[in-house]
């Protein structure tokens, strides 16, 4: 998560980040791939270097999740090569990372795992007898405010790509923000509801995944055009049905965007693995995904429990069963 690689492989990746006394949360920093700069500022704020592995387990477990059946699947392998273009699959990974972080570090807050933020303190809400109740509202107006600043989008390039990154990176933010949502509870005698209290929550990520997926499917292409209005040149893409004028439309702030086709993924490269051996379904996928090689079929038996009864007191009996399962996966 620097501004040139929005998903690094960072070492010990998945283990948990153990914050020791004193300046352990230092350590933790230098074991992340960061820029100087970042490096400062994590080691400015503790509980950062925990929150930014949380985020980045979260942003790859969710993106592999949303691309499990396509040609790509979000793997591990290639990706440095692939943050080096401007595919669509680029586009996603710069979007699913900075609403990864941005939904962590808000989440880092209320849950008093950050040490320079706490709950959410937005105006109109009753946040100081939310917080006497036990509840604390996400704080997204502190994560999206530390994110422009760890990311540096301060000093936009002037190149195309630098746009483009900038651009997704920003509409992982907003997704994000789409969201967030007020909750409210009652408090009083037999449930009524004598004092009413709200919060601002976020969404589950995986909401915020599938809408990113849906933006994705619907990415633009976009190249650079100079604005004589403004005096420099900005994106812009395709002409949109309804759109008068001879100017090219610009993207919309929730579109994501891409600069150069993608390749077909069918194959081993530098990119990914290719599609041999993954596992499809017949009646779904296995046509697109085994890019008209065909696949294997093997059937297996498969044990699961079944019939399961509630005993007294207080547990679960169940019997074994077998059953035959069809598995189907595309040849080499």
């Amino acid at each position: 998560l620097t501004g040139k690689e929005a998903l690094t492989q960072f070492p010990s990746l998945g283990a948990p980040g153990a914050s020791g006394p004193g300046k352990g949360h230092v350590k933790q920093c230098e074991l992340l791939q960061l820029s100087r700069k970042q490096k400062r500022l994590c080691r400015r704020e503790p509980g950062l270097a925990e929150t930014l592995r949380d985020a980045i387990r979260l942003g790859i477990l969710e993106c592999q999740f949303q691309f499990r059946s396509e040609r790509w699947n979000c793997s591990l392998e290639g990706r440095p090569s692939l943050l080096k273009r401007g595919f669509k699959e680029t586009a996603f990974l710069y979007a699913v990372s900075s609403a990864a972080l941005t939904h962590s570090l808000a989440r880092a807050c209320s849950a008093g795992r950050m040490e320079r933020c706490t709950c959410d303190d937005s105006p109109g809400l009753e946040n100081r007898k939310a917080w006497q109740w036990g509840v604390c509202g996400d704080n997204l107006k502190y994560s999206t405010k530390f994110l422009k600043k760890f990311l540096g989008q301060k000093r936009i390039g002037k190149d195309l790509r630098a746009k483009v990154d900038i651009h997704n990176t920003n509409v992982g933010i907003k997704a994000v923000k789409n969201g967030l949502k007020t909750t409210c509870k009652c408090h009083g005698v037999s449930g009524s509801c004598a004092v009413r209290t709200c919060w601002k929550q976020l969404s589950p990520f995986h909401e915020i995944g599938r809408l990113l997926k849906l933006r994705y499917d619907d990415a633009v292409k976009v190249f650079s055009t100079s604005n004589d209005a403004v005096g420099h040149s900005e994106l812009a893409g395709p002409h949109r049905h309804g759109h008068s004028g001879k100017q090219p439309a610009l993207p919309r702030p929730t579109d994501l965007v891409y600069v150069e086709d993608s390749p077909s993924f069918c194959r081993p490269s530098k990119y990914s693995l290719g599609t041999a051996g993954r596992t499809c379904s017949r009646e779904g996928n296995c046509d697109s995904m085994c890019c008209g090689r065909g696949y294997n079929t093997q059937s297996r038996l498969v044990t699961f429990s079944c019939h399961c009864q509630v005993q007294w007191c207080c547990y679960v009996e169940c019997q074994q069963c077998m059953q035959e399962e069809v598995v189907y996966s595309c040849k080499q």
